[in-house]
């Protein structure tokens, strides 16, 4: 087969337009990105139950934490007289009665520590007594402890040590330990790894974040933004200023799998957000990864998918919904003489961080109930009247062929024709089989080109009764690539995209699939993870068409090129969903040798942590005056310097 690549016709690709979603769902953050080791280190975990619109909540205060050892003299209770700060009210009063004894810890699986990696612990005291930081085995041997820390006063007081070990710790058991019998009020413990990057995020997982080249990042959510009650939506104000005194909150996805009845209950009742991580960390995390950020915000709206929840559009209070975005703005972009720009120079970001978008709702559509075309141009006429620069990004709903979806671009395209800066680009998800996939590879063909999308939710569900590793499985993403190919060769309409969700716990997950995988001590990507690597890091800001002289999509065979202007590089995708290989002739290349990344594995085959790598491009080099060889089952990328 002839494949020919042309020099004109172009289209540009917009140079962010392959990025990241995150949310905290599958303990993607809060244990997960958060370096944080321990869990509910403020003491103000909430036990989450119920189902659609009857949401309910139990304190939960000392989830985690119990004496140690369990059979002892210790007594462990909560109090809220004198807090360390009225946000987060609750400390743990421990009692203990024998020298040696104290309170540990759950930290998820247990405390994983490298060799000769130390981690800083940190903690708020008040009383009078010894205790030293320990890391414990199951028989109760030390394998990490700290300096003896004297707490003295009735004030409270931050306290901070490190410990570290010369071997490798699993599975360990984080503990307080008393050198004298006492009674001790603690609040607010930390623990994290010093090789913790930005001294934030968990290094393994910002590292595999940072090989993808992002072109952005959105975040927090996904549902999280809206909440299964308006009580635990995502509120931006509430995450910036000093840890301690960011408002814990209970997960929304604490409650998914139930299914409307008081009897099923979910598996994690106990998920919870600290905020560790809040909006200035976000964007700190998008400087790290050199992407631009999209922070997502709420319309005044709960999960529609799980309540009926609202604040009504004509209420003052919705005014303060939209009068968030506009503090944000000025949060990331405002002087240092504002009061949003004043709170960022005193967290440590006195520059500017650029901010360029902003996400008016998560998946919202409208209803006889929700006005949600209504509050979006509410939300955008405060925004472009204060920041005329923002681009903002509108919703289409949570799916691509119902009525709500129509009803979306009924409603978007005829202002998009008068107004192009109303929004920049239309949030579409879809959550799909392979088979979908490949019929809708050209379904932005058909688009106005005057309407601009984000595909901010995309994966393949390919075997929804699968065990959970399988359905990371190579057939899966090699279906995304094909369909990937209609994205980049629509690159004039869709405008930015990213694969959810991005992080998942092993034992800790809500949703799977998920792009990639960790435990306590390792991560892996996904061949999903190897697709989106392939997209982000080897696509051009030019579009060259491709033509071939024979029906390449027949054989399951999907095209595309682009070139990098500032670069010169030249870059063909080849998918080939068939069963053979293909042999392709390129015309329009230059000659010569050239590298080829090659993604190739059997349908069924998926990386797992006890083989992490084992589907993964392997590098090759191939002549291009030669026919080029595309194997079966593969997701082939040409390099031409």
């Amino acid at each position: 087969m002839k494949v020919s690549i042309s020099r004109e016709n172009t289209k540009t690709i917009q140079s962010d337009m392959f990025g990241l979603f995150f949310e905290d769902i599958n303990y993607g953050l809060d244990g997960g990105l958060h370096a944080e080791m321990l869990e509910n280190r403020g003491f103000e975990f909430l036990e989450c139950r119920g189902s659609f619109a009857n949401y309910y909540q139990f304190p939960a205060y000392r989830y985690g934490w119990n004496p140690y050892p369990v059979n002892g003299n210790t007594y462990l209770d909560i109090h809220e007289e004198a807090p360390l700060n009225e946000v987060n009210p609750h400390y743990l009063r421990a009692v203990v009665c024998r020298a040696g004894e104290g309170f540990s810890n759950k930290a998820y699986d247990g405390i994983y520590m490298k060799a000769n990696v130390a981690c800083d612990v940190t903690f708020y005291a008040k009383g009078k007594g010894k205790v030293e930081i320990c890391v414990l085995s199951e028989s109760g041997e030390t394998l990490a402890g700290s300096q003896v820390i004297e707490i003295e006063g009735d004030c409270w007081k931050q306290y901070r040590t490190s410990v570290v070990s010369d071997k490798a710790v699993h599975g360990g058991l984080f503990t307080v330990r008393f050198l004298e019998p006492a009674v001790i009020c603690f609040d607010q413990f930390s623990m994290m790894p010093t090789d913790a990057v930005c001294g934030l995020f968990r290094k393994d997982l910002a590292e595999l974040l940072k090989a993808l080249q992002p072109g952005f990042l959105r975040f927090p959510g996904g549902c999280v933004v809206e909440g299964s009650q308006l009580t635990n939506r995502y509120q931006w104000k509430k995450t910036v200023g000093p840890k301690e005194e960011r408002k814990a909150n209970w997960n929304r996805w604490a409650v998914h799998n139930n299914d409307g009845t008081e009897l099923v209950l979910s598996p994690w009742p106990y998920y919870n957000q600290t905020l560790g991580i809040g909006f200035y960390e976000y964007f700190v995390l998008c400087e790290y990864l050199g992407c631009k950020a999209v922070p997502v915000l709420n319309a005044g709206l709960a999960c529609q998918y799980h309540s009926r929840e609202l604040v009504p559009s004509d209420s003052p209070e919705f005014q303060e919904y939209v009068q968030d975005a506009v503090d944000l703005i000025t949060f990331c972009n405002g002087s240092v003489d504002t009061e949003w720009g004043a709170l960022r120079a005193k967290m440590g970001h006195p520059e500017p961080f650029g901010l360029e978008y902003i996400g008016i709702g998560n998946e919202q559509w409208e209803t006889e109930e929700v006005d949600f075309f209504y509050r979006y141009q509410c939300f955008e006429k405060a925004i472009h009247e204060a920041y005329p620069e923002i681009k903002c990004l509108g919703s289409a709903g949570p799916d691509v062929e119902t009525d709500r979806h129509k009803k979306a671009w009924e409603h978007y395209t005829p202002i998009l024709e008068e107004r192009p800066e109303y929004a920049y680009a239309v949030d579409e998800h879809y959550y799909v089989p392979d088979t979908w996939l490949y019929e809708h590879v050209h379904m932005y063909d058909n688009y106005s080109r005057k309407n601009k999308v984000f595909a901010g939710e995309y994966a393949c569900h390919i075997y929804p009764e699968a065990p959970m590793g399988k359905r990371n499985c190579f057939r899966a993403a090699l279906a995304e690539a094909a369909f990937m190919t209609g994205l980049e060769r629509n690159a004039d309409v869709v405008l930015l995209a990213s694969y959810a969700p991005l992080f998942a716990r092993i034992g800790y997950t809500q949703w799977q699939p998920d792009m990639i995988w960790f435990d306590s001590e390792k991560a892996y990507g996904t061949p999903s993870y190897y697709v989106q690597q392939i997209y982000a890091c080897y696509t051009g800001d030019t579009l060259l068409p491709v033509s071939c002289d024979e029906d390449a999509e027949a054989k399951k065979l999907y095209l595309t090129a682009s070139m990098d202007s500032r670069s010169g590089k030249t870059y063909v995708k080849m998918i080939n969903a068939g069963e053979e290989a293909a042999s392709l002739k390129l015309d329009g290349v230059k000659a010569g040798k050239v590298k080829m990344l090659v993604l190739n594995a059997a349908g069924d085959d998926c990386n797992s942590i006890e083989e992490p790598e084992k589907v993964a491009p392997v590098q090759v080099l191939v002549d291009t005056d030669d026919i080029i060889t595309v194997p079966a089952q593969s997701v082939v990328v040409l390099i031409q310097e």
